[in-house]
């Protein structure tokens, strides 16, 4: 199983914010995207590595088989729809999981990552945008072809590959000092020879 999943809605003119537990409970750990283009967000999705578009029943089979993107593409729905589909997706999440709605009302963020006290940012964004923060977060590999940036101003920490890295590189300078203090033999460690 992956250890950093996303799922990325795109759900058309449904509103996000329309009354249920699921969407209610949502929109509490979000930071939204002011302006955005909802304009070819599938298939750009689509061509990250392992991807999969599938129904919100799907997303759990995505991740079970090792897959760390699953894509669930609604059409234009109404809330009470995105409000069902939201229910499944958030029994397949867990607390390594970005999810992502892009709507034509604008785009939310959740989860993994995410600093949802950033509430709506003021920048705009397209599909490639998109794509560019949901490997950068996900630790998945950028499309040849992304010309997005990342959405920095949603996340908690911008700086937060730089930090992993560093922790590698002291986590690796530690095994390698304790490989370097026990370079004896394995017939040189005991007396009974």
């Amino acid at each position: 199983m992956a250890d950093k999943k996303v799922i990325l809605v795109v759900c058309g003119s449904a509103a996000v914010d329309a009354d249920g537990a699921a969407l209610t409970k949502f929109m509490k750990k979000t930071a939204c995207v002011s302006s955005f283009d909802n304009t070819g967000v599938v298939e750009a999705g689509s061509k990250i590595e392992g991807a999969a578009v599938v129904a919100p029943e799907g997303i759990a089979k995505v991740f079970e088989e090792d897959g760390a993107c699953a894509i669930v593409e609604l059409g234009d729905v109404d809330g009470a729809a995105l409000e069902a589909a939201l229910e499944v997706i958030s029994d397949a999440a867990d607390r390594r999981t970005l999810i992502v709605i892009a709507s034509n009302n604008g785009l939310y963020f959740a989860g993994l990552g995410v600093n949802k006290k950033a509430g709506t940012v003021d920048r705009s964004a397209n599909a490639a945008d998109i794509i560019a923060t949901i490997c950068y977060v996900a630790d998945l590999p950028v499309t040849a072809d992304c010309t997005g940036g990342v959405l920095y101003q949603i996340l908690k920490d911008p700086n937060m590959k730089i930090k992993e890295v560093t922790k590698l590189k002291e986590a690796l300078a530690r095994m390698e000092v304790a490989l370097q203090r026990d370079n004896r033999e394995p017939w040189d460690k005991h007396d009974c020879a």
